[in-house]
Parts: structure tokens; sequence; C-alpha cells
């Protein structure tokens, strides 16, 4: 790998391509439609603004409306990374490694089950599971680079890189902490009422994206699974390249268990499915109460010091918090923008009325396109959607595009940083099964919001 693009650099790189051209796109685009009307304008009023004053309103408007919507997170962001934090400390994700491995083992056979790929591939997807996000991202490149070293023909990607991916950009999420702060801040009066239904969609998109990879694996050759290298032990390597744990630690931290122990687990998640359906608007009340008496209690019956861990995550939420503040801004005056002069409106207007005939109102349409795209811009859109006066959080609309960021991926940007990582150029079939897996999401967002709360 060339100086200069390791994994970290050729993220941010990827990453910007993709957000430099949705961006300017959405600026020029502004710009250019405030400007054809300010020309062809004729005041119906004599205090009427020009078309170019209320694009230039509108800008400084949304960048003071994101400011002021991050310092609102602080303290929601703290609460929640405090919490993951404690659960962390307390070896929850040994736990739902340990717990998903023996159904993992099937779902990769061409993987050894005591190779370090299998360890990192486990640790992003419980990650991803408990909403830790970028946290997983680590993981997930560990987990490309070791499965490379089974890859018998590098630079192309073998069928474990491919449903890894797929999987990777639909994972079951049970508590997706960052748009639960997202919907709090906007003064939300139920913020974690999108867990059942994020829960809903993931378990959806993940089901779609495994059986979409099983079967378009057969119509691409793919390379042969070189043998894993003798001494290979399951990984406690650390994701930044950091030494691995002793090889008894590494056994006792990721040993397996018993496949009932995972089936019971996965028949549990799977019954919630009609549970929140049916009960999903009497549970939700009880989610964030719930979590917070969960996850310190079972730091405390882990022997954690609770109060310490919670306060060192809670730093790190405050960091968080205050980090995404240029983002905000960005992405909320580029949006601002698009909506003053008009443009959104015409593009939505025609699209929406088709789209809304399936349950995604024009409001969210912007949404369920830009996520595979951008994660920041999607975000973006999500905070300008549910702060808009006449959609709110609690809304119909609300609940669909808190639903789709919850539970959908960045999926050009994953694949993008996963396969740059290790230079795969011919990534055969992923593509397709992650999208295909989006686009269940998306529907199952649609269906169980329309279910809860349409």
């Amino acid at each position: 790998m060339p100086p200069g693009t390791g994994p970290a650099t050729m993220e941010a790189v990827q990453k910007g391509k993709f957000v430099n051209i949705i961006f300017l796109a959405i600026i020029a685009i502004a710009f250019l439609a405030a400007a054809y009307q300010q020309v062809t304008w004729v005041p119906a009023a004599p205090d009427a603004l020009a078309p170019m004053e209320v694009l230039g309103t509108e800008m400084i408007d949304a960048a003071t409306g994101s400011v002021t919507l991050a310092l609102g997170l602080v303290g929601v962001m703290a609460l929640f990374l405090g919490l993951m934090k404690v659960a962390e400390a307390g070896g929850l994700l040994v736990i739902i490694a340990r717990t998903v491995r023996p159904l993992m083992v099937r779902l990769f056979p061409e993987v050894p089950a005591d190779h370090p790929a299998m360890g990192a591939v486990i640790l992003n997807m419980s990650a991803n599971a408990l909403g830790l996000g970028n946290a997983a991202t680590p993981f997930g490149i560990r987990a490309m680079q070791e499965l490379d070293k089974l890859n018998t023909e590098k630079g192309t990607a073998t069928n474990a890189m491919a449903l890894f991916l797929a999987i990777n950009t639909s994972s079951v999420t049970l508590l997706p902490t960052g748009v639960i702060a997202l919907r709090a801040a906007a003064g939300s009066d139920d913020p974690a009422g999108i867990v059942p239904t994020t829960l809903f969609a993931t378990i959806v998109s993940t089901s779609v994206a495994i059986l979409m990879a099983k079967l378009l694996e057969k119509r691409w050759s793919a390379p042969a699974a070189a043998p894993a290298a003798a001494g290979d032990a399951d990984p406690a390597a650390l994701p930044d390249g950091g030494d691995a744990a002793p090889p008894k630690q590494a056994a006792e931290d990721h040993a397996a268990y018993p496949l009932w122990v995972s089936w019971s687990v996965l028949s549990g998640i799977v019954a919630l499915i009609p549970l929140t359906i049916l009960y999903g608007k009497a549970i939700a009340p009880w989610i964030i109460p719930g979590l917070m008496v969960g996850l310190l209690g079972f730091g405390a019956l882990r022997r954690v010091q609770v109060y310490e861990v919670f306060v060192e995550g809670a730093k790190d939420g405050f960091q968080v918090a205050l980090r995404i503040i240029p983002y905000l801004v960005a992405i909320l005056v580029a949006v601002g923008m698009f909506r003053a002069s008009g443009a959104m409106e015409a593009l939505i207007t025609p699209l929406g009325a088709i789209t809304g005939l399936i349950g995604i109102p024009p409001e969210a349409l912007p949404m369920a396109l830009l996520r595979p795209l951008s994660g920041s811009g999607a975000y973006g859109i999500l905070a300008s959607i549910i702060q808009d006066p006449t959609v709110g959080p609690d809304s119909y609309t609300g609940y669909l595009v808190s639903t789709i960021q919850g539970s959908t991926e960045t999926t050009f940007y994953v694949l993008a940083v996963y396969f740059g990582a290790i230079g795969i150029r011919r990534i055969r079939h992923a593509l397709v099964a992650a999208l295909t897996a989006d686009v269940a999401g998306v529907a199952a967002a649609v269906i169980i919001c329309s279910v809860l709360y349409g």
C-alpha cells in the first residue's frame, strides 16, 4: 500500500469524493435556480424579498440552526456514549461475538473458524448492532485485510468479502443511538420510538442481503480460498494494529457458545418482530429508561466502575457532538439553499407523486435517495426534515426518515473504504447484493412505519 494511503487516509479520501460531488451539485443547482428566478422576478408587493435575498436569509438561518442543533445534541450524545462505554467495558461485544459465532461459521464456510478474519467480522457486526457507528469501521477494515489473506486472486472480491460487505451495509441494529439522540435534540416526545421500526427494517434488509449474496455468488466466478496458515489464532488484535492478546486469553474471550444458545437468541430477536408491530407504541416509552438501568446494571454485575467509565464515555459524546458542527453547517446550509431556491420542490414534486403511492412522501424522498451515497449528507437531511415545523420528528414522515437513517448504510462509501483498503478492483456481486438490501430496508421501513405510525 503506498505511503499515506492507509485505511484512515483512504477512508477520508473516499468519503470526501462522494460528499464533495453531492455538496457542490446541490449548491450549484440551488444558485442557478435562484439566479434564474432573480432575473425573471417581478415584485408582487413593495416589501417582497427578492429570490436571492430569500436564498441568503435561508443560508444564515440554516447555519445558525445547525449550531443550535449540535449544541442540543451534546447532552444526549454524552448520555448514550457513556452508557455504551459501560457496556463495552463489561464485555458486551465479546458476549455478542461468542453468541453469533456458530452461525457465522455456517454463513462463511470458506473462512476457517479459528482464523483471525472470523473474529474481526464478528466484532464489526457486534459494533454495528449496538449502533457504535464509526467505532465499527476499524474492525471492518481489519476483517477485510484478514479475508484478503485467504484470497488467491488479489484484487478480486471473494464470496466471503462480498457477503461481509452486504451484511455490513444492512446489519441488524438493536440500538440506533445516533438517530435517537438527534430525535431527542429535535424535541421528539418519543425519541426511542424508532427502535422497533429499525429492528424490523434491519432484520428484513439483512435477510435479503444474505439471500442475494448467496444466490448471486453462483453467477460470478470466484477466486479459490487459500488455506489458513498454520498457527492462525483467533484475534484479540486491536483494530489499529496493536498486538494480539495471548492465545489462552484470546480463546477464552472468543470461544463460541453452544449452537443452541445462538439459535435461541436469534429466535428471540425474530420473535420481537410481531411484538414490535403489536405493542411497539407501548414498548417505546420504556426503552430509554430501560437502557439506562439495564446497561448500568450489566456493567455493575461485570464489576465495572460504572461511574468512572460512564463519565469517560460521556466525554467522547461531548467531543463527537462538537465535531459534527462543521458537517451539519455544510449540509444544512446546502439543503436550505436547495429548498429556498425552489429546486427541491421542482425535483421531488413529480417523483413524490409516484413514491407517495407506495408510502414515501415527497419530504422523505431526498433521504431515501441520498442515504446510500453519503452518511453525513443523509444525517444532515434527516436533521433538516425533523426540525421542519410542518413535519417534525413524531410525524409519519419523521419516523420514516429516522428509521431509514437508522436501518440502512452508506453503501457506496462502505464499499469504497473497505475494498479500497485492500486494493479490490473487481467487486463482483457485492454492490448488487448491498443495493438490493438497501431497497428492502427502505421498503420494510415504509411497511413498519405505516403500521405503527401511519
